[in-house]
């Protein structure tokens, strides 16, 4: 059985540094999730935690559509960030999303920002630059840094393999890389021991 989607919102005042990041209504959100709706097959491989099918099959019939409806990288990132936060709500992977915290911008934290300040090891950064200009990544995986000293726990999400040290996805229509992030969240999840149960029993 499916989880519907929900916001997940930060509620911790004691942490008056993390700010949730205003939701925007957006036509590749709204086109996503229409589409979600739509092909009743998505539920069915949800049940079955079938997430890599999903993803392939998403960019199949979405790809083309997100790239017309502006700047190819900005398109692509805002349909992973939605993407990722509708799977891992229905993989039961704790996450926070479009936060703030010591005013840098944070796409995807898993599981929060509490356990990144107790335990960087425990915590991981998905980061979706919305661009394909390496110094522009760089500078913002120079800022992720500053919050998570461990870089091998910022991941990458680009439309484009660049020569970046750190873990990266493809997003592409065909045999994108990005279609194996749910269960490379969950080993991470599973080996950092932050469930009472596996995760997807990887």
């Amino acid at each position: 059985m499916s989880i519907p989607l929900r916001n997940q919102e930060v509620k911790d005042d004691t942490y008056s540094t993390n700010k949730q990041m205003p939701e925007e209504q957006n036509p590749i959100k709204d086109l996503l999730f229409d589409y979600i709706k739509s092909e009743k097959n998505i539920e069915e491989l949800i049940s079955q935690t079938k997430f890599t099918e999903i993803i392939d099959i998403i960019l199949e019939n979405c790809y083309d559509k997100v790239i017309s409806m502006g700047e190819k990288e900005e398109s692509l990132g805002v349909l992973a960030t939605g993407l990722l936060h509708y799977l891992l709500t229905n993989a039961l992977i704790s996450s926070q999303r479009k936060i703030k915290h010591a005013e840098i911008e944070i796409d995807i934290i898993i599981p929060d920002l509490k356990t990144l300040e107790i335990d960087p090891k425990k915590t991981l950064i998905v980061c979706i630059p919305k661009t394909i200009d390496k110094k522009i990544i760089e500078q913002k995986l120079v800022q992720l840094q500053k919050i998570q000293p461990i870089k091998e726990n910022i991941w990458l999400v680009i439309t484009k393999k660049l020569d970046f040290q750190n873990k990266t996805y493809v997003i592409e229509k065909k045999n994108a890389s990005f279609s194996k992030i749910i269960y490379d969240i969950a080993q991470f999840v599973n080996v950092q021991g932050q469930s009472k149960f596996k995760i997807l029993r990887i």
